[in-house]
């Protein structure tokens, strides 16, 4: 197992950063390496640290502006290779249809539910690791 697992967030809002941050925790499951954060507030800043390569999972807000998590999961899903698997944060339960739409690997309600996104986050690290395996 990897000493860390790297997880961006990406959100124009730092407190639905922090939500995630406090959510999730320093390890989401007890089977997946402790993750580190990296937060991005901007669109050029999530395409900058997914082209410096070193991530493993992202998490993107659907209700970010002016660029919405779910058509930054679609824009990087056609031009990262190898994208890392994306949680998407999406407003409300029957968004999941825009999650889709978007290639999201998972999605998840606002307001967040921190056993919910933890258990969503293990399933993508776990899926992730077993490929750099």
């Amino acid at each position: 197992m990897q000493a860390t697992a790297t997880v961006l967030v990406y959100s124009d809002d730092a407190n639905t950063r922090e939500q995630v941050r406090m959510a999730v925790g320093r390890r989401p499951a007890a089977d997946v390496p402790p993750v580190e954060y990296l937060e991005c507030a901007t669109l050029p800043a999530v395409l900058t640290a997914l082209e410096q390569g070193g991530i493993d999972v992202c998490v993107l807000d659907g209700e970010s502006v002016p660029a919405g998590g779910m058509g930054v999961c679609r824009q990087i899903k056609d031009e990262i290779f190898n994208c890392p698997p994306v949680l998407v944060l999406i407003g409300r339960p029957q968004d999941a249809w825009l999650a889709t739409w978007s290639r999201a690997d998972a999605a998840v309600s606002h307001p967040v539910d921190p056993v919910e996104l933890a258990a969503a986050l293990a399933g993508l690290l776990r899926h992730r690791l077993s490929l750099d395996a």
